[in-house]
């Protein structure tokens, strides 16, 4: 892969992710409660490889950590691609 391609793919999935939180957010606005209701949340602030979780309630914040785990041994695989590919 070259350099040309390797960013415009970088560039390309920084607007999808953009263009899904902004789909994300349309969803919660139209799906919204209008009266009364409880709020669950949680969320992740991943600094390298240590990720900082947050929420609001354990089931989340468990959801959060799994999601954290998956993404960092994803990052791995990605980073160790082409050490392994170059064998």
């Amino acid at each position: 892969m070259n350099t040309a391609s390797t960013a415009d793919l970088g560039f390309l999935l920084i607007i999808l992710g953009f263009v899904l939180a902004v789909i994300a957010m349309l969803i919660m606005v139209l799906r919204s409660p209008r009266g009364s209701g409880s709020t669950k949340g949680a969320g992740l602030i991943l600094i390298g490889p240590i990720p900082i979780v947050f929420g609001t309630d354990k089931q989340s914040v468990k959801l959060v950590m799994v999601l954290a785990i998956v993404l960092i041994l994803l990052a791995l695989v990605v980073m160790l691609l082409p050490w392994l590919g170059g064998r």
